[in-house]
């Protein structure tokens, strides 16, 4: 077994993204990987610190334990919901971001 596990933890806005790798002793924390990454210095203004979090895709709390090869995230709250988006986009009341297909 070896005595460092490599993480990656991520955030990101509309305007920019945020990878940061860290390697963490076995039995580290969802908590102490977005500590070490320091990825709220990044993001000052977001509120990191009260935002859930999950590993690839599935939500955990801050106290899970990390393997190796795991992928920390960090959820913003919507601005609206996806449904309802692609429901105003349809009805033409709201620009597609992703630009016309």
């Amino acid at each position: 077994m070896s005595d460092r596990i490599n993480v990656e933890v991520v955030f990101g806005t509309l305007e920019f993204q945020q990878l940061v790798s860290v390697s963490m002793p076995p039995g580290s924390t969802v908590a102490e990987a977005l500590e070490a990454s320091k990825i709220g210095t990044h993001f000052p203004d977001a509120g990191i610190a009260n935002l859930p979090t999950g590993i690839w895709g599935r939500p955990v709390e801050r106290t899970h334990a990390l393997a190796d090869g795991d992928r920390v995230e960090v959820y913003r709250e919507l601005e609206i919901d996806p449904k309802e988006s692609r429901r105003l986009r349809a009805l033409g009341r709201v620009p597609d971001p992703y630009g016309s297909r």
